[in-house]
């Protein structure tokens, strides 16, 4: 058996998995909201009940910042996770921990088309892929062709410093950098707080005054994502505008990395954001904004671009990473088995007892 988790700002996911005739099955699994505990480990014990399984043989988790000698610093958690801590909290010899950009990486790679949406078709050549994710905060990553096989390379290019394309986002940059600082970095502006920052900008540069009913719903409530109900509904012009300058600086960051990676064969939209505001992300503007880069304007335009609309790529791709780790010590080569989810092997019975027919 082995333990998996994606380590979130808002939610910790964590699940155990069993090697079986078809893969990796997901046996048992849960959500937990991060910040109701003070530390990851306490976060293990409410997952695991009793204590870890004794049969444990290997643990990956992918965690939302640097991973740096087995040890890091969750961005947006004030939670310290060390692999020698949680190896003796778990009775293990094998934990990894990597960036959560890492182990989506390693997630999205084995995903079906029918988890990924279309938002450039292009014509993938051989080459390098990257991974772009805006949620609580911003990740990316890139998956370098390594001869046979490829190499996941984690980074932290969503600290890197934003840079305004057009006169409204210099400034927004004007604005940000009077209320967080000089360094004003993507994360700033390509994630839920973002969506906040721009929305809040708009509404201040506008000078448009917020109505009273909006006000009440984002005290009540998430208020990014209220701006982004708002916006898909078209209920108020300003969060409007607020969810197409993200989703046009999402594309400009998208692009920004395919070049940095030289992603001819593909980039991948991950996060909690993406599949909610879908309808955006294919009206246009993200692919615009992604092929506007000049002199290689005509390149971008070859880049294959997906939306993930699996919200656990993280998870199944840290299952992958710790099957792997389990491999090395067994010598049975569970990483180039499938992750099989529960809920796939039940709509593949249920497929095969419909195509039977009753009796």
């Amino acid at each position: 058996m082995i333990l998996a988790g994606d380590v979130g700002g808002t939610k910790t996911a964590l699940a155990l998995f069993e090697g079986g005739a078809s893969g990796l099955v997901a046996v048992r699994e849960a959500a937990l909201p991060s910040r109701q505990f003070p530390t990851f480990e306490e976060t293990l014990a409410a997952f695991l009940g009793d204590g870890p399984p004794a049969h444990l043989a290997a643990a990956c988790f992918g965690v939302a910042g640097a991973v740096v000698d087995g040890r890091s610093t969750a961005t947006n958690l004030p939670w310290t996770m060390d692999e020698t801590t949680l190896a003796g909290v778990l009775s293990v010899k094998r934990v990894r921990l990597l960036n959560d950009l890492e182990v989506t990486a390693h997630g999205v790679l084995e995903l079906p088309p029918d988890r990924l949406a279309v938002l450039q078709e292009g014509r993938a050549q051989p080459g390098n892929f990257a991974v772009i994710a805006a949620g609580t905060g911003l990740g990316e990553a890139l998956i370098i062709r390594d001869g046979g096989g490829v190499t996941v390379v984690p980074s932290e290019g969503g600290h890197a410093d934003f840079a305004p394309g057009s006169d409204l986002e210099i400034e927004l940059l004007r604005h940000l950098r009077a209320s967080v600082g000089p360094h004003v970095s993507w994360e700033r502006v390509l994630s839920g707080p973002g969506l906040l920052n721009i929305y809040r900008f708009l509404r201040h540069h506008r000078r448009a005054p917020e109505p009273a009913e909006l006000t009440a719903r984002m005290a009540r409530e998430d208020p990014s994502a209220v701006v982004s109900q708002v916006a898909l509904a078209g209920r108020d012009p300003v969060a409007v505008e607020a969810l197409d300058l993200f989703v046009s600086l999402y594309g400009a960051e998208a692009g920004n990395l395919a070049l940095k990676a030289l992603a001819v064969s593909g980039v991948f939209v991950a996060g909690g954001i993406a599949p909610k505001i879908l309808p955006r992300l294919t009206a246009g503007g993200f692919v615009t904004s992604f092929r506007t880069k000049g002199r290689f304007d005509h390149l971008m335009t070859t880049i294959p671009v997906r939306a993930v609309l699996e919200p656990r790529s993280a998870l199944l791709g840290a299952a992958r990473v710790a099957a792997g780790l389990a491999a090395d010590a067994s010598g049975r080569p569970i990483l180039g088995r499938p992750v099989v989810d529960v809920r796939d092997l039940r709509r593949r019975s249920f497929r095969r007892s419909q195509a039977r027919g009753p009796g």
